[in-house]
């Protein structure tokens, strides 16, 4: 059974850097795609980040702030996320695609107070 397993969530003050993780077990297969998204408060999931076809996406509201990278041979990946602001305050998922295939996380809270 396909699990993406994320980590790293946290309480931070407004300013400060967290780094999730999000590992993918229970394939031999590396992911196609892999994303974050987020669900704040009130609001609809959106995408964060992501990585298709080899290049980085970005929301504009994270552009230049987030970070995000793979490591392939350990079929995870990463969300350096700096300069935390409170509105980044969500449940953040990891979503990942084998073929057609999607897999999502548990998700993982992080909460930016002021």
């Amino acid at each position: 059974q396909v699990q993406l397993v994320e980590s790293g969530g946290g309480l931070v003050q407004a300013g400060g850097s967290l780094r999730l993780s999000c590992a993918a077990s229970g394939t031999r297969f590396i992911m196609h795609n892999m994303a974050w998204y987020r669900q704040r408060p009130g609001y609809q999931r959106e995408l964060v980040a992501a990585i298709i076809g080899g290049k980085n996406n970005y929301a504009d509201s994270v552009k230049g702030r987030f970070t995000i990278a793979r490591e392939n041979a350990k079929n995870t990946m990463y969300l350096q996320m700096n300069a935390l602001k409170p509105e980044d305050t969500a449940v953040y998922y990891c979503y990942g695609n084998i073929g057609s295939q999607t897999f999502w996380g548990q998700g993982t809270q992080v909460s930016v107070s002021s």
